[in-house]
């Protein structure tokens, strides 16, 4: 298995300081709501400390959990694609910490820095890959139980 891509440690120096001017100091309430799934996605966060969790709606009134992320983790990569929208939910499960990024401000860097917009792109494709993977490795184990508990 891969380790996980951090996006900050990954961008060079020179790239990483650019995007690190366009990025505002938050900060969540533990419970916080985030965003909700099909919201717009117009922004996106590196996470300094605490936790968050990513989760699908289930039905009106349950949420399950696809992914916990933690400090130096990327939240939210829905902005660089269209239709920019938010594809889970997050939610705050601790005090949360982070620095946001407006996604118009980034795209426009990514543009006028061709450079930081090819290495940002490769960055984000590699925590995508990531994530798809551990994803895949908790569906299989929750396959392998529930053919356990049928058999």
């Amino acid at each position: 298995m891969t380790k996980a891509i951090k996006l900050l440690t990954a961008l060079p120096p020179p790239q990483r300081q650019r995007l690190m001017e366009l990025a505002r100091e938050v900060s969540f309430p533990e419970d916080t709501r985030i965003f909700e799934a099909g919201g717009t996605a117009d922004r996106f966060w590196v996470i300094r400390s605490g936790a968050v969790s990513l989760d699908q709606r289930v039905n009106s009134l349950q949420r399950a959990t696809v992914a916990s992320l933690g400090a130096g983790d990327l939240l939210g990569w829905s902005w660089l694609f269209p239709p920019h929208q938010w594809d889970f939910g997050a939610g705050a499960f601790s005090p949360v910490r982070a620095y946001e990024f407006d996604a118009a401000a980034v795209l426009k860097l990514c543009d006028d820095d061709p450079r930081l917009g090819f290495v940002l792109v490769r960055c984000v494709a590699e925590i995508l890959a990531h994530r798809l993977e551990m994803t895949r490795g908790k569906l299989m184990e929750q396959y392998a139980m529930h053919r356990r508990g049928a058999l």
